[in-house]
C-alpha cells in the first residue's frame, strides 16, 4: 500500500533478493493478526502508540517502512512486545489506509510534501486578534489545505480581550465556516461542543494560543505556552511535535501540532479547492476549459451566477480572496 509516494507497508519491502546473499523466502509475512494501535506522538524514532482504549505502547518502525510513512493519527499494526510496560518496544510493521491525510509544502516552490497529521476529520485554525496580529492571508492557505484534504474546517479567534473579532468574523462568515470567539477564561461549551466527536487537528501561527486552549480543554494535561516576542511580533515554538489527546466527555480527539511561519500550497490545485465547496462547484460546469475561477477569469459560472442571484458576491469574493492565496 502507497500513498503519495510514501511506503505504507514493509511487505512491499521483501523484492528480489540481491546477489551474493541468502536465498529470501518468496513468503510475505502475514500481519492480519497484528494489534492495531494509534499513533499519538513521535519523538526522536519512538512512535508512541495507543492500543485499545488505555493501553500506551513505545514503538520502533520496521526498516521496511523507509524514512517517512508514520505520522501521528496513523492505525499501525504492531508486532513484538504490545504489553506497554516500562522498557518494552514494539515494532511498527504496517500502516493501515489513511482516509485523509493534512499536508503542506515548506514553500509555494518546494516539491516535497510534508504530511502533518493522518486521520484527522476537523481543521480548526488557531488565529489570535492580536499579540500576534492575525494573517488572513496564512488562515486562507490553512483553509485551503483543509478543503484540499477533505477536512471540516473550524476558525477559532483568540484573545479577544485585546482586539474586536468583527473585521475576521465578517470576513469569513461567507464561507460558511463556524468561528467560535474566545478570551481569557471564557465559557469553552461551545468549542467543545464543535470538537465532540471528532478528531480535530489545532493549526495556527506561533504564539497564537493553541496550547492555551488544549490545556482548558484538556484539564492536566499541561502543554507548555509560549511567549510572543515584543519586537517581532512572533511566537516562540514551545509544542516541538504533534500530539493527539483525548478529550473528556462527550469525547473526540485533539491534536495539537508545532506552530508554522509559513505554509505552502504547491501540492494544491485550483480545482480541488473549488470542488470543495458544492454550492460553488454547482456553478462551474459551463465555465470555459481551464477557467481559473479567480477576478481574471473570463465567462466564469460564477460570475454569471452573481448576475443572475443565484450566488451572492460576497461570498463569491470571500471565495476568491482565499482561492488566490492558494495560488
Amino acid at each position: 500500500m502507497t500513498s503519495r509516494g510514501l511506503r505504507t507497508d514493509d511487505q512491499d519491502g521483501f523484492d528480489r533478493p540481491r546477489r551474493r546473499t541468502r536465498p529470501r523466502t518468496k513468503d510475505r509475512p502475514d500481519y492480519s493478526d497484528a494489534e492495531i494501535g494509534m499513533v499519538i506522538t513521535v519523538d526522536r524514532g519512538r512512535y508512541r502508540c495507543l492500543v485499545g482504549d488505555d493501553r500506551e505502547v513505545s514503538a520502533a518502525k520496521a526498516r521496511q517502512l523507509g524514512r517517512g510513512g508514520v505520522i501521528v493519527g496513523d492505525r499501525v499494526r504492531l508486532v513484538g512486545d504490545t504489553s506497554g510496560e516500562e522498557g518494552t518496544l514494539a515494532r511498527i510493521v504496517q500502516v493501515e489506509e489513511r482516509e485523509t491525510v493534512l499536508r503542506r509544502t515548506a514553500d509555494d516552490d518546494d516539491p516535497y510534501e510534508r504530511p502533518i497529521v493522518a486521520n484527522a476529520d476537523q481543521l480548526a485554525i488557531v488565529t489570535a486578534l492580536a499579540d500576534p496580529p492575525p494573517r488572513t492571508g496564512m488562515i486562507d492557505r490553512i483553509l485551503v489545505a483543509g478543503y484540499d484534504a477533505g477536512l471540516q474546517p473550524l476558525l477559532c479567534l483568540t484573545k479577544a480581550d485585546l482586539a474586536s473579532p468583527d473585521e475576521l468574523v465578517e470576513a469569513y462568515e461567507p464561507l460558511n465556516v463556524p468561528i467560535v470567539v474566545t478570551r481569557p477564561d471564557s465559557d469553552l461549551s461551545t468549542l467543545r461542543g464543535l470538537l465532540a466527536g471528532h478528531r480535530s487537528v489545532f493549526v495556527g501561527h506561533s504564539g497564537v494560543g493553541k496550547s492555551t486552549l488544549v490545556n482548558a480543554l484538556i484539564p492536566g494535561v499541561d502543554r507548555a505556552i509560549g511567549i510572543v516576542n515584543e519586537v517581532t511580533g512572533r511566537g516562540r515554538h514551545t509544542s516541538t511535535s504533534a500530539i493527539a489527546l483525548l478529550l473528556p466527555e462527550p469525547g473526540g480527539w485533539v491534536i495539537d501540532t508545532p506552530g508554522v511561519r509559513s505554509f505552502g500550497l504547491s501540492h494544491v490545485s485550483p480545482a480541488n479547492i473549488v470542488a470543495a465547496f458544492s454550492d460553488l462547484s454547482a456553478f462551474t460546469g459551463d465555465c470555459p476549459r481551464g477557467c481559473s475561477h479567480d477576478n481574471a477569469a473570463v465567462g466564469c459560472g460564477l460570475d454569471e451566477a452573481v448576475e443572475r442571484g443565484q450566488l451572492s458576491r460576497r461570498r463569491l469574493e470571500s471565495f476568491r480572496r482565499m482561492l488566490t492565496s492558494g495560488q
